[in-house]
């Protein structure tokens, strides 16, 4: 048996290939909206087997900046090595609450707070 007869997968055919203005294809990215553009393009020229032909979709840039704002909050943050400190010591029964603790716990209160209210919006409509 050859190596191409074991191969049980059918060749897909090459890509198609379109070349378009910056301007039509700022056009066709806003009448895209959050689907990929092949997606699009797809469900356009083959509407007459309209169906999806791809369920991802990209999240809108507003949500990817969120996004990217709690990642960059995260990684500047000691919020979780506080937290794990924190807990530590409370189940080590050492912990002493001095006022520089209490702010350090109200810090880590708000900052936990911002992510939850910050990530709920960027993924607010999404299951």
């Amino acid at each position: 048996m050859t190596q191409q007869q074991t191969n049980s997968k059918p060749k897909r055919p090459a890509p198609l290939s379109l070349r378009l203005s910056d301007v039509e294809r700022q056009q066709l990215a806003a009448q895209a909206g959050s689907l990929p553009l092949g997606s699009y393009i797809k469900s356009v020229v083959l509407a007459d087997q309209a169906h999806q032909y791809r369920k991802t979709r990209k999240p809108p840039v507003a949500e990817q900046q969120l996004l990217a704002e709690i990642l960059a909050r995260l990684g500047e943050s000691r919020t979780a090595s506080n937290l794990n400190q924190i807990a530590k010591h409370l189940n080590q029964g050492t912990l002493i609450v001095d006022d520089e603790l209490e702010a350090d716990l109200k810090q880590a209160i708000a900052e936990v707070a911002w992510m939850r209210t910050t990530l709920m919006q960027a993924l607010k409509g999404r299951p």
